[in-house]
């Protein structure tokens, strides 16, 4: 799927990569385009989270921790 598949409604930014089979071990293989779009290198550690009615999220661990840096801050603003 080169150059990954605009999702009707979001901004060209949200993209739809493909798809990826999960191998004998639970192993998947993000797609090369996503890879290199979010600068994903081999050994670099990811953060998986999961609901069971919302799904899965592949996430830096990074995305999380400014995503709480904000919250906090933004807490302290109001004080």
């Amino acid at each position: 799927m080169p150059g990954g598949k605009h999702i009707l409604g979001k901004n060209k930014q949200h993209r739809v990569f493909g798809t990826a089979k999960v191998g004998d071990r639970g192993q998947i293989v993000i797609p090369k385009e996503a890879r290199e779009m979010f600068g994903i290198r081999p050994g670099d550690t990811l953060l998986i989270l999961g609901d069971p009615d919302a799904g899965l999220i592949v996430s830096r661990p990074e995305v999380l921790n400014n995503l709480a840096n904000e919250i906090i801050n933004n807490v302290k603003k109001e004080d």
